[in-house]
């Protein structure tokens, strides 16, 4: 475990004003000492385990799992069952080496590899504390920065073992840092009861995938090819969207690594799993390297025998299923073929029949245009084949979810009429995101009103930023990924390049002390409010990183139930114990059995 050093302390001519300053600007300390969760790579390494009892045998195990040398050292009493059988079949087939002896300085040091002049590389001691060498061996170890290990004594260690869970490549680990192995085992096995099964061979398929995308695609910045890539719509998979000519080898070497990660981020852990080694050629052979396939058109138009389908365009709302409308929800187990947006959560997705056609918008920077083009030309195709189409997006599809152009775009293209085109609204997170964190939006004396604000405008370039009114509340959608230039835009004169200064002189620009929280991934079970102010909202969020989709709330009403703890910069509040403790199983179900 991670020694955590203390905060350095003040000098004794520090003011109390200066002490203040400096606790608020201080990284704040955990409440209790975790360590640093890794993944050693321990082929070839040499595992000295001391002791010879059952749980020597679980230690010489897992090394050899990990691709190490175990050495067993204990000294030969002569009795037939000295060994845990375990131990005994893996010295006779020569897994384990036993070394007949006791405990000396010198074996750390003349036990190991050669190459890294015979010391060992971890030490196991399996006897416990109560053991006299087992404080002589961690104190040894440690002065030789020997990774120790010592049975339930966490004082004694400078590594832990986690309760893992293994399913081919894949593997999770739980700790408790000490505080009880039987509890850690318990979370692990309720952890891994709820994973789908063949999520470990789906790894492997999609790490296979990964590794010849980097080949692929590596071979195609070494060419220099400036050609388009592919951009039909496979069986398995959503189809690359098409990467002009004009567009820098960068971006063509890594569009397809940022598709794979999107679809790793995104879709539904059950989905994932379903991936077959036939689905991995699918996917490679659908994408060439080079292709000359023209950019996405619209089908033309089917004869007047064909009936049109129609289009649904439905909000999800923002994450938890029982937020969902009913009609959306029948739309979902109805459609015939669903296009959802990215950010619609997993719990949602997983409500798809599994016999609906689903693909999932790849709207990353520099490709939202393209993949929403790509949405349009597969929707128009299928509505004009007679098939009933579901637009899922996140919130509500009037809400920055392009819900108007998708509207105007089938009317233009001959879709049209009330029974045609369907709009169903949604929960939007600017008004629910701030409910589940417990700030009011408005609220008498205090917020009077509230503005729902965009933090990117098209095509990237930073919208207009509102100006600062004490009695309003402010939500930023899409604002996270660029909170530095928001929050210059907020709090500083702006520059213009046409060097009118007009707006400047009259906006009234936000003061740094303002209120306000980042909500991210509002509704769901890893839901994350941070509660700062302006001028560390920012450092807060480059500190504890990022977890989209979010949002940001500013104003006054961020502290009018909660207010802001003093001497801290910020405060993080993970998870959401919002519906579940209230609807139990009702609210979804029953939803589920009008809908049926």
């Amino acid at each position: 475990m991670a020694d955590i050093a203390a905060p350095n302390s003040l000098p004794a001519t520090t003011s109390p004003g200066q002490a203040a300053a400096a606790a608020a600007a201080a990284p704040q300390q955990p409440e209790y000492p975790t360590s640093l969760l890794a993944g050693l790579n321990c082929i070839g390494n040499t595992h000295l385990i001391i002791g010879c009892n059952p749980l020597a045998a679980a230690r010489c195990t897992q090394s050899l799992a990990a691709g190490a040398h175990p050495i067993l050292l204990a000294p030969d009493n002569g009795e037939a069952d000295q060994l845990h059988y375990a131990l005994r079949s893996k010295v006779d087939d020569g897994s384990v080496r036993w070394e007949k002896k006791i405990f000396e300085d010198d074996d750390l040091f003349k036990l190991g590899r050669e190459e890294v002049g015979g010391v060992v590389d971890a030490v196991f001691v399996t006897s416990g504390c109560r053991d006299p060498i087992a404080s002589h061996i961690s104190q040894l170890c440690r002065r030789n920065r020997i990774p120790v290990n010592v049975v339930d004594s966490p004082s004694l260690c400078t590594f832990t073992l986690l309760s893992t869970h293994t399913d081919g490549p894949l593997q999770i680990g739980v700790t408790t840092n000490g505080r009880g192995c039987k509890l850690a085992s318990r979370i692990r096995r309720e952890i891994s009861s709820a994973l789908p099964q063949n999520l470990g061979d789906a790894c492997a398929r999609l790490g296979e995938i990964r590794r010849r995308v980097q080949e692929a695609d590596g071979a195609v910045l070494q060419e220099g090819d400036d050609t388009e890539e592919s951009v039909g719509q496979g069986a398995a998979f959503n189809k690359l969207v098409g990467v002009k000519k004009e567009e820098e080898r960068e971006e063509l070497k890594t569009r397809r690594m940022r598709w794979l990660a999107q679809v790793c981020e995104y879709w539904p852990l059950k989905r994932l799993a379903s991936v077959a080694d036939s689905d991995v050629e699918t996917i490679l052979n659908t994408y060439p390297t080079t292709s000359t396939a023209p950019s996405p058109s619209p089908p033309a138009s089917p004869s007047s025998s064909t009936p049109l389908g129609r289009i649904i365009l439905a909000g999800s709302g923002p994450g938890h299923p029982s937020l969902l409308t009913l009609a959306t929800h029948s739309a979902i187990q109805t459609a015939d073929l669903i296009l959802a947006d990215k950010l619609v959560p997993a719990p949602i997705l997983d409500l798809i029949p599994r016999r609906t056609p689903v693909q999932i918008a790849r709207k990353f920077p520099g490709n939202a245009d393209a993949a929403q083009e790509e949405l349009h030309v597969t929707a128009l195709a299928a509505v004009r084949e007679g098939k009933t189409v579901l637009r899922l997006k996140q919130g509500d599809p009037y809400v920055y979810g392009r819900g108007g152009e998708e509207v105007k775009y089938f009317w233009e293209n001959g879709v049209r009429g009330e029974d045609r085109v369907v709009v169903l609204p949604g929960v939007t997170s600017a008004l629910s995101a701030p409910l589940f964190a417990e700030i009011t939006a408005t609220q008498r004396d205090v917020a009077d009103q509230v503005l729902i604000c965009t933090g990117t405008g098209k095509k990237g370039k930073a919208p207009t930023p509102p100006e600062f009114v004490a009695s309003r509340t402010v939500v930023f959608l899409m604002a996270l990924h660029r909170i530095t230039g928001l929050i210059q835009e907020l709090t500083q004169p702006l520059e213009t390049e046409d060097g009118d200064n007009n707006n400047n002189l009259t906006r009234k620009l936000w003061p740094l002390d303002t209120p306000c929280a980042v909500i991210e991934r509002a509704s769901c079970p890893d839901q994350r409010v941070i509660r700062t102010t302006l001028g560390r909202v920012a450092e807060a969020i480059e500190t504890e990183g990022s977890r989209p989709p979010g949002l940001l709330v500013v104003g006054r009403a961020c502290e009018v139930l909660r207010q802001a703890e003093e001497g801290k910069a910020w405060v993080v509040e993970e998870g959401f114990r919002g519906l579940d403790g209230v609807l139990g199983r009702v609210g979804l179900e029953e939803a589920k059995a009008v809908c049926a």
